[in-house]
């Protein structure tokens, strides 16, 4: 029998026989890893277990802890929906079936409505399905017999799919029992890995994505390998609706989105307050890292755009307009208005790190589909900051941005993970450049000791870029700030500076963003605090409640002196009993109440009331203002 080497990803080598499958190289290492793993890559391309290693290669196996892992349940799992449901209906065509962020989906096309009291039917097949344990079996086909077979299961959607396949692929199908799928995998070994399943939503999508074509019935689902994990991914969704930043939106009347503007959001005065705040935060940290803020025009003529890239890259979600019988376009993105900034002046070695930033307005075309409330929309605000930098300064400038993210995350309590994305395949420029830029951006996180992953082909068009992933109080992820190396920019816009050396050099170009969108980014904190905004943000930061219409003087006169103190302070004097006002500040998450009748005004005290934990008793009014002060400076 002849011999291979399987590398793994830490170095190490094996010995293995030929023709050895996946699953059996597995338990070759560990008992462990051969019951965890659910695919493995080989040599870049991740697949089945029951795949046999016919030569040396280099093998990463992946359990349920790994996206591929996760992917490869979630995927079988849209194979074990479609398995119930051709058993409950038969009549039902299939679409397709992907998995997706935290679960699974697949489309039907049947004469049947499908309910929820449905759901309930077919996630009881699917979990016989699971309990029969049906192996997953890998084959292929030409392209004739593929079509061929779905022709006789009256498959029409696949049969289109098939006939779009480049004639290079290879088609193959995956059989579970009675089942088969067209799929190009990879999947678990068996249905009995899908422990724990929650089918929960029937949605209407196009088949294809194509609005002139037809309506499919779409359900949605997610499973775990334990049912404990499901039980906890169940509890944080129920947790999340009641978080839904649109919701809170419109109860807390911070924004809306009017139907005259899709897209773009509506902020009311409640909500300018946190947005104005956010900017103050931002502006003060900002000029403490030594940045000088500008401003950009919305719309710059068309052939900016050409030269950027733009034009031909990000064409398609650009809107356009035309002014003295020329072509302009709303800016989709920031960093050209910032570059025109720098060509203004001539520029030497001594003017480097050059730190500017901007809080721009930008406009890009989403589909309507796509829209959700503040977290994609069509107009939103970057905090986008531009650093101009000789080569040699680069991995310091990068550990200084890393430095000033980790500032604003800290003060929401919001930890993050990293995702370094490099080289895409629409991509501007040579690879030597690639490389050089993303090296920089990969030894400066290593030298902050900064764990972070590796997301080939996820970079910017123009250059490689760091992605901060923040994690929130349910244990949500949010991509947000961004750091993004440029080397190319500069090249196409003619930029110099004179070096030491007294001629023209090309100086290098990060852009970079920490909340990333002020509308999303408020959309997130929203959702974070479950509307319950710490001191500093909080639209209303205490409210004087007034036991009846005699004490409403001293209450007025305690407003006054709080807003004097730059406190924001509302007084409810409306003639209802002390204790639905109390309600009705609750429920618009007010950090302090300040309860005021005869004994308080007597004492020139007030009765406080701290939001989560109720009557904390009276003080004095001076001292109840330098303790809401201390807390606002302190953003507690």
């Amino acid at each position: 029998m002849n011999k291979i080497n399987m590398t793994l990803k830490d170095g190490a080598m094996r010995e293995l026989k030929q023709g050895i499958t996946l699953a059996e190289a597995a338990a070759s290492i560990s008992r462990n890893l051969a019951k965890a793993a659910l695919v493995a890559k080989v040599d870049g391309q991740v697949t089945d277990l029951s795949a046999e290693l016919e030569q040396d290669a280099a093998v990463e196996f992946f359990t349920f802890e790994d996206a591929e892992g996760k992917d490869a349940l979630r995927h079988t799992s849209s194979h074990i929906l479609a398995q119930a449901v051709k058993r409950l209906y038969p009549d039902a065509k299939l679409g397709i079936g992907p998995a997706i962020a935290n679960g699974f989906y697949y489309d039907f096309d049947t004469a049947h409505t499908f309910t929820p009291e449905d759901l309930e039917k077919i996630q009881a097949e699917m979990e016989k399905i699971v309990k029969a344990n049906l192996p997953l079996e890998r084959m292929t086909l030409s392209r004739e017999e593929a079509i061929k077979l779905f022709g006789e299961q009256g498959e029409s959607y696949k049969q289109e799919l098939i006939r779009d396949l480049p004639e290079d692929v290879e088609i193959s199908i995956y059989k579970q029992g009675e089942f088969i799928d067209l799929c190009a995998g990879p999947h678990v070994q068996s249905t009995g890995r899908v422990k724990a399943i929650k089918l929960q939503s029937i949605a209407g999508a196009y088949w294809r994505g194509d609005e002139k074509r037809k309506m499919l019935q779409r359900i949605y689902g997610t499973s775990f390998e334990k049912k404990a994990d499901l039980d906890a991914y169940i509890t944080m969704m129920e947790e999340a609706a009641k978080r839904d930043h649109r919701k809170l939106g419109r109860e807390l009347d911070l924004f809306s989105i009017q139907e005259e503007g899709p897209g773009f959001p509506f902020f009311h005065p409640k909500g300018m307050v946190i947005r104005n705040e956010l900017e103050a935060f931002w502006r003060k940290l900002h000029i403490k890292y030594g940045y000088q803020e500008i401003k950009t025009p919305i719309i710059l003529h068309q052939k900016l755009w050409q030269q950027s890239g733009h034009w031909d890259h990000y064409r398609q979600n650009m809107y356009f307009t035309e002014i003295d019988e020329e072509g302009y376009a709303v800016k989709p993105m920031n960093c050209p208005g910032g570059i025109l900034v720098y060509r203004t002046q001539h520029h030497s070695y001594r003017d480097f790190p050059l730190r500017t930033c901007e809080l721009g307005l930008v406009h890009r075309h989403e589909i309507s589909g796509a829209l959700h409330g503040l977290m994609r929309v069509r107009s939103f605000t970057q905090d986008d900051s531009h650093i101009f930098m000789l080569p040699s300064q680069i991995k310091n400038e990068i550990k200084k941005v890393i430095e000033l993210f980790n500032t604003v995350y800290s003060v929401f309590g919001l930890s993050y993970h990293a995702e370094l994305s490099t080289k895409p395949e629409k991509a501007m420029g040579s690879d030597e450049i690639w490389e050089t830029a993303t090296t920089a951006l990969k030894e400066a996180m290593e030298e902050l000791n900064m764990p972070f992953k590796i997301n080939p082909g996820d970079g910017a068009f123009y250059g490689p870029k760091i992605d901060f992933h923040l994690k929130d109080s349910i244990g949500r992820t949010w991509q947000c700030g961004t750091i993004q190396l440029d080397m190319l920019m500069p090249e196409k816009f003619d930029l110099t500076y004179i070096g030491e050396d007294g001629q023209k050099h090309r100086p290098v170009m990060i852009h970079r963003v920490a909340y990333g969108s002020i509308e999303r980014f408020i959309g997130i904190l929203i959702e974070h605090y479950a509307g319950s905004f710490p001191m500093w943000l909080a639209p209303v930061q205490a409210k004087i409640l007034p036991i009846s219409e005699r004490h409403a003087d001293y209450a007025q006169e305690i407003a006054q002196a709080m807003r004097d103190q730059d406190i924001r302070v509302e007084v409810d004097d409306r003639n209802e009993k002390i204790g639905y006002k109390i309600r009705e500040a609750q429920l618009q998450k007010t950090p302090y109440m300040l309860v005021v009748g005869d004994k308080e005004a007597e004492s020139r005290t007030v009765s406080v009331r701290k939001r989560g934990e109720g009557d904390i008793g009276a003080m004095p009014v001076e001292q109840f203002i330098t303790t809401a002060i201390a807390e606002i400076i302190a953003k507690s």
